[in-house]
């Protein structure tokens, strides 16, 4: 039997209420949904949705540690090397 396809790793399918969230926020959201999940008290139906949403929040957190990481970075090219150099504060 295929496997279902797993969803995009793109964000403009999350939700406008999702990208508007804190990662605090999206984080907490999340780990009540693997709460919930782990319970095994939703039904089959309400569990697709709430994994939908799972999935779109765990998107957002990722974009949101890799922008964090982004502006913590600088990149420097020594000798032919591309490295990834910490910003020291000023």
């Amino acid at each position: 039997m295929p496997r279902p396809e797993m969803p995009r790793d793109d964000s403009s399918d999350i939700p406008a209420d999702i990208r508007t969230m804190t990662f605090e926020r999206a984080l907490e959201d999340l780990e009540e949904i693997v709460r919930r999940l782990e319970s095994g008290e939703v039904s089959l139906e309400e569990s697709i949705a709430t994994y939908t949403r799972g999935t779109q929040l765990k998107r957002h957190c990722e974009a949101k540690l890799e922008s964090a990481r982004e502006q913590v970075e600088r990149i420097e090219l020594r000798g032919g090397t591309v490295t990834a150099v910490p910003i020291q504060p000023d």
